[in-house]
């Protein structure tokens, strides 16, 4: 008997932006799995088990859930943001696809989220109105090199760009690395939008020219938005700014 596996995405911490379906989900399994403060993050429920483990054990958490859920039960992997961007459900596959024949054979679901990228942006405006992309700045998995080359693609490419994971204390000097190949690339005043907890009572929107970027002004509950030459700033008196990026390009009328 083989039983279910959700793959929950719980947004970026507000409450109030855990969608319907994942609530409906995690309410409904009888084992949740994941990171323990994302586990923190969900109501307890009578008879329910938890499994907690650490933020960079993403297969042996996978792999845990999968054993779960093979032995008959309804397993739910909580994933912050949604589980498919930089985060839970890609483990999920990698280890099926690597595992016992088995895993195989259970009914998979991944329940969307809504991104760090998409709440931050919100509150700053629209900035992805147009062309973006999405570039985690860890070199856990990939090497340094190909992150410089990819922020430089997309930066003459014209792309806005959301920037993941951008600086711990076990990389401490990658994002100003980062924002020195933007200045390379894109103009001074492009609009630099630094989200820390987008939603959650410790929230920090600020948008600033990207000559002024700082490293200082990330840690790793900050999702960076980096403004393209069509990106535009909407000052505005007693209020922050507003951040977009209009739907066509100025090219589309050479």
């Amino acid at each position: 008997m083989t039983g279910r596996l959700a793959i929950v995405g719980i947004g970026p911490g507000a409450a109030e932006l855990v969608t319907p379906l994942a609530t409906e989900t995690l309410a409904a399994a009888t084992d949740l799995v994941g990171y323990g403060p994302y586990l923190a993050r969900v109501p307890e429920r009578p008879g329910q088990k938890r499994h907690a483990s650490d933020n960079r054990e993403e297969l042996a958490r996978a792999r845990e859930a999968l054993a779960l859920a093979v032995l008959g039960r309804n397993v739910a992997v909580v994933s912050s943001g949604d589980p498919g961007v930089f985060a839970m459900a890609s483990a999920m596959f990698e280890a099926i696809e690597t595992g016992l024949e088995a895993w195989k054979s259970i009914e998979v679901t991944v329940v969307p989220g809504v991104s760090a990228m998409f709440a931050a942006a919100a509150k700053a405006g629209a900035p992805l109105g147009h062309d973006f992309c999405v570039i985690s700045l860890s070199d856990n998995l990939k090497p340094w090199e190909l992150v410089e080359r990819r922020l430089a693609a997309a930066a003459q490419a014209g792309f806005v760009m959301a920037l993941y994971n951008p600086i711990s204390r076990a990389r401490p000097w990658q994002l100003g690395r980062a924002l020195d190949r933007l200045r390379a690339a894109l103009p001074a005043a492009t609009p630099v939008i630094f989200g820390r907890a987008a939603g959650r009572p410790d929230e920090r929107i600020e948008t600033v020219r990207l000559d002024e970027a700082r490293p200082d002004m990330a840690d790793m509950a900050t999702c960076i938005i980096v403004g393209s030459t069509e990106t535009r700033l909407i000052e505005r008196q007693d209020r922050a700014p507003l951040v977009y990026t209009p739907r066509y390009s100025r090219e589309s009328s050479r």
